[in-house]
């Protein structure tokens, strides 16, 4: 029998992940002192995902046994480890990793498999057996307090969330390990709010403020088109209203087209402020066909190893 009225219910269970792509090492990348705050933030808000609560379930270790991350989980309430479970059954939970992944990495898509264990127990064979699979994670009791690893990602994660606004206005060379492009944290007990995320050809993105690298990369690439960009964008935009986008042509037409596309992105940008996020950006080249640049701006690369 499962935990009684008085015992509090615990459980332990340990989460495989193995990049499908030849590309893409996770172990690799979770040993290198740069990259493992990215992927513990990755695993961090997928885990919150799953469980609707950013305290849902804790992680004690992340074991590094090539090709596979190891987590260890702990749960310490039985209906947070059955939403977990359902959304690990559901593919939820394997859905949101690849999004946070690519999210913090700020790289291409990052397929995975999954694997659930509780002791010598595979769940993924009894998953349709919902309460098999929580007397399974019952039985195996937590054999440690957090890593202090751990801990110390944690930490280093709070005060991320604490300096958000600040750190988002930060280019990203310069920063610390920890001052990443981010996805804020869900409040607990709440899903993330839509506007901060977009899609993208079936994917979903940060809707982050445009950068001055986006702001190059756009203007170096739209050509012509920038006024047809500029026309999308103006209907929610009064900066760009008629007549600017024409006054901007002629003001600008001694510098060329880099100049022109240039000045009206700037006024985008100076008139929206915050609002002025690559989603609305991305929104505008879709409806004008400069697919090809929206990729560029989201990082989208091809690679025959990871489709």
């Amino acid at each position: 029998k499962m935990a009684g009225s008085s015992t509090p219910w615990i459980g332990s269970a340990y989460l495989f992940l193995q990049s499908t792509c030849k590309t893409i090492a996770l172990p690799a990348l979770y040993e290198s002192s740069q990259k493992k705050p990215y992927v513990f933030k990755a695993l961090k808000l997928a885990l919150a995902d799953s469980t609707g609560s950013v305290n849902g379930v804790d992680m004690l270790k992340v074991h590094c046994s090539h090709p596979h991350l190891i987590v260890q989980l702990k749960f310490c309430k039985q209906e947070n480890c059955r939403r977990f479970l359902r959304s690990y059954r559901e593919g939820a939970l394997q859905k949101s990793l690849q999004s946070h992944l690519q999210l913090s990495l700020a790289t291409t898509t990052v397929p995975l498999q999954v694997e659930l264990k509780a002791g010598s127990e595979h769940l993924d064979k009894i998953l349709k057996d919902e309460d098999h699979c929580l007397e399974c994670i019952y039985r195996e009791k937590p054999d440690r307090l957090p890593d202090e690893e751990i801990r110390e990602l944690e930490e280093g994660l709070k005060s991320l969330m604490l300096h958000q606004s600040t750190n988002n206005n930060v280019a990203g060379k310069d920063c610390s390990p920890l001052k990443f492009p981010s996805r804020p944290h869900p409040p607990q007990g709440s899903s993330l709010p839509t506007q901060l995320t977009f899609t993208f050809q079936g994917q979903q993105f940060d809707n982050r403020t445009i950068t001055a690298d986006d702001h190059q990369k756009f203007a170096k690439s739209v050509s012509k088109k920038w006024k047809q960009v500029g026309r999308s964008l103006q209907r929610s935009c009064r900066a760009l209203r008629d007549p600017a986008i024409d006054n901007l042509a002629l003001e600008y037409d001694r510098e060329g087209l880099y100049e022109q596309a240039y000045q009206m992105l700037l006024r985008f940008i100076q008139s929206e402020g915050k609002r002025a996020t690559i989603g609305r950006l991305v929104t505008a080249l879709e409806e004008n066909g400069l697919i090809s640049l929206a990729e560029e701006l989201l990082g989208l690369h091809s690679s025959e190893d990871c489709s």
